[in-house]
């Protein structure tokens, strides 16, 4: 049996457990960091290591508890302490001046008592219980008297404080705070690209989404959802208020390391109220996360308990000014599709222009047929489309009339709208795909990947530089006559549409509408043909002088010498990331040795299956693509690698897999850094796996080194696993249900 640990083990235990949560609320809350991300990982893994060895030094709200919790088989009912009641709506100041006229009949001190406004974030209300400090329960609101127990889950939430601050008053022995789960626009737009990129249902807002991730059994899957939290109230169940006032309340909330809406203020009056609601109207879709009103609440607490509760439902002293919704009705005009630089088709909708959330909409984002499906959305009908924030606008779902006879249903084209060639759907992929390399909108997405930071990294080559190196120039210029129109240009209004970009910002072209004007005499018709461009092209072009025209054939001649794993990454082969460029690259150690392997041989390489091997041999194996790479060696581009990785080193044996960004090095850097030292970089995460590196917006991959007990390490703790010399593989396995090694303070 282990002997208990001594006092000043106990001691710096908690000591420890301070000092985390101070940091975690001062990055994520405070947005105010103190400590940097290695520090904090030190003290954590001190941590760790004095719970493993003396468990009962281990607590509930210690940070290594965030997560790690067993799946559940269900979510248990539980009871609030007091009912988390309704709010009634106004939606006009009329409505809320007559709230007021009804409140004083009741005290007449409400109307010299002053309000606070807090915005309304549409999300999903919690109730948190504490006792002695400590969080012990929290639950959805259920019913208003009964909801489900979902601890484990909020524990996964940084901004929930699993042990009050001492700054604050004194909290009551026991109490619930109560708050909002919400989704940040940016963190739902984004968690839904990747569903959808993965043949995923999506979700049809933030809200939803938000339920959906708290309520889930595994907490390891509710830890990958970009959730966030503001608190508001805090009930004690005894009926006294905790405060003298509201405005107290928040404040308190605060001190006990709460993040509370920074928009909340106090009005001395009415006045003052509707003023801030008109002007917050104006400014609410800059927030980042969906709010649908203002709560006003009467400001002293006391006079709460006068007013008193309407119907044992809705408090007298609240009540919630309504703003329109960002929803309106409109024809969807016709749904459309553009091609992405792998050949993927990708739906989008054209809409009868309407003003929505302040900006007139004319395209709308449709993930894929799967999701048009889904929604039930056809050409000609009236749709509900949503937009909130900066967010791209989203069709929402059909609406119709009684007996209204419906058109036909959405189908994917059997060819390429730009270029005709019949379309493929390989089997067990969700996306259909044009073959054809040539294809104008393939070219055009190509150029932008191969130009971008992860690949040849071309400063300076953006979008709308590359659609005018693809436009013809006029016979005067090039000394040709008419071409065939084969090899039409994707226009950049195209472009713009096919990258998603809301259609204030593309102007009044619609997609499809693409420039048919032959190109063959454009400046560039791929990417080798970047390499041949002269100073003289560059200053022809719109926008151009001598400086920026100078600026990026510097950028271009630099982009030479990065080596032939960012050069085979940036030609876009379909399947090929990153990491297994890199593999690729390290193996075969040039484009020649690359070229000549068959199937078979790429499939022996480590990493590489056998669906990336045969759609790698069969790009390299086609004519226009080796083109291309004789386009590149011609011109200097280095297409060699320093092949191979040593076979001894800090991680021989040891397995490793990568996901999401990093503070100093790209996934190809990390993956470089890791075979130098013996070890492997695969794409997946398997029961084989002893370690994903785990950065920002880490995704499925990260519940998946969950589900298997992999180790999670930042960018941070590698470098100190390689400097410590490693571990054996068969250290590496704490086993199923292990907590995750870091919370990764400054990459979440």
């Amino acid at each position: 049996m282990t002997p208990p640990a001594p006092p000043e083990l106990a001691a710096r235990a908690a000591e420890l457990r301070e000092s985390l949560e101070r940091a975690s609320h001062e990055y994520y809350v405070l947005d105010a960091p103190t400590r940097s991300d290695a520090e904090y990982d030190r003290l954590f893994h001190e941590l760790k290591r004095l719970e493993e060895a003396h468990p009962e030094l281990r607590t509930a709200d210690s940070p290594t508890q965030r997560v790690g919790a067993e799946p559940a088989s269900k979510l248990e009912k539980t009871e609030h302490l007091a009912p988390m009641l309704s709010l009634d709506n106004a939606f006009s100041p009329e409505e809320l001046e007559a709230w007021e006229t009804r409140n004083a009949r009741i005290a007449d001190e409400v109307r010299g008592a002053g309000y606070v406004v807090e915005p309304k974030i549409d999300g999903l209300a919690i109730a948190l219980t504490y006792q002695d400090g400590a969080f012990v329960k929290g639950a959805t609101r259920g019913n208003g008297t009964i909801g489900e127990d979902v601890t484990r889950n909020l524990r996964t939430i940084r901004q929930i404080p699993l042990r009050l601050h001492a700054d604050g008053p004194p909290p009551p022995p026991l109490m619930e705070v109560r708050g909002e789960v919400y989704m940040s626009l940016p963190g739902f737009e984004k968690m839904n690209q990747g569903r959808a990129a993965e043949g995923l249902a999506t979700f049809a807002n933030p809200r939803n989404a938000a339920a959906g991730a708290l309520r889930q059994l595994d907490p390891a899957i509710t830890a990958t959802r970009p959730l966030r939290f503001f608190a508001y109230a805090v009930e004690t169940g005894r009926g006294e208020p905790p405060f003298a006032s509201q405005w107290d309340l928040l404040q308190a909330l605060k001190a006990w390391g709460f993040p509370v809406n920074e928009l909340a203020r106090t009005c001395p009056s009415l006045a003052e109220v509707l003023e801030f609601v008109t002007g917050f109207e104006r400014t609410r879709s800059t927030l980042g996360y969906e709010v649908d009103g203002v709560v006003v609440k009467v400001n002293p607490l006391p006079l709460h308990a006068e007013l008193g509760v309407v119907g044992g439902r809705e408090p007298r002293w609240a009540t919630a000014y309504k703003y329109a919704p960002d929803l309106v009705v409109t024809t969807l005009r016709s749904i459309e599709v553009n091609v992405g630089r792998t050949g993927a088709l990708n739906p989008y909708a054209v809409l009868e222009p309407v003003e929505v959330g302040g900006v007139v909409v004319k395209l709308a984002t449709l993930h894929n047929e799967e999701d048009i499906r889904r929604k039930d959305i056809r050409a000609g009908e009236k749709v509900l489309v949503k937009r909130a924030g900066e967010v791209i606008p989203q069709v929402v779902g059909p609406m119709l009339e009684e007996g209204q006879e419906r058109g036909p249903l959405f189908t994917l084209p059997d060819h390429c709208p730009a270029c005709g060639t019949p379309v493929e759907k390989p089997e067990g992929e969700a996306m259909v795909y044009c073959p054809n390399s040539a294809c104008p909108a393939r070219i055009y997405w190509g150029i932008v990947h191969f130009a971008s930071r992860g690949a040849m990294d071309i400063r300076g080559l953006g979008e709308r530089t590359i659609d005018q190196l693809l436009r013809p120039r006029p016979a005067a210029e090039s000394g040709e006559g008419d071409a065939p129109a084969a090899d039409a240009a994707p226009s950049v209004s195209t472009a713009a549409a096919a990258s998603g970009v809301p259609a204030e910002e593309v102007g009044d072209t619609v997609p499809g509408d693409a420039d048919t004007t032959p190109a063959r005499n454009a400046l560039v018709r791929d990417v080798g043909d970047l390499y041949s461009l002269s100073l003289g092209d560059l200053l022809r072009l719109d926008g151009f002088k001598d400086r920026s025209a100078q600026n990026l054939l510097d950028g271009i001649t630099a982009s030479k010498q990065q080596g032939l794993a960012r050069a085979l990454f940036g030609l876009g082969v379909r399947h090929v990331g990153e990491v297994a460029a890199q593999t690729l690259a390290r193996h075969f150690g040039s484009i020649d040795r690359l070229m000549a392997a068959t199937t078979e041989e790429i499939e022996t390489v480590r990493g590489i299956g056998h669906v990336m091997a045969e759609a790698l041999h069969a790009w390299l194996a086609e004519p226009r693509n080796r083109e291309t790479v004789e386009k590149l060696r011609a011109a200097g581009v280095k297409l060699t690698e320093e092949q191979g990785a040593p076979s001894e080193g800090p991680f021989s044996g040891l397995t490793f897999v990568i996901t999401g960004t990093h503070p100093t090095m790209s996934r190809p850097e990390l993956t470089d850094f890791i075979e130098r030292r013996g070890g492997r970089v695969t794409g997946g995460v398997t029961g084989k796996t002893n370690y994903l590196v785990a950065g920002e917006d880490a995704g499925s991959k990260l519940a998946k080194a969950r589900e298997f007990g992999v180790k999670e390490l930042t960018e941070v703790e590698l470098v100190a696993l390689a400097e410590a010399g490693g571990e054996s593989a068969d250290d590496t396995d704490d086993g199923p249900g292990s907590p995750p090694d870091t919370p990764q303070l400054g990459l979440l």
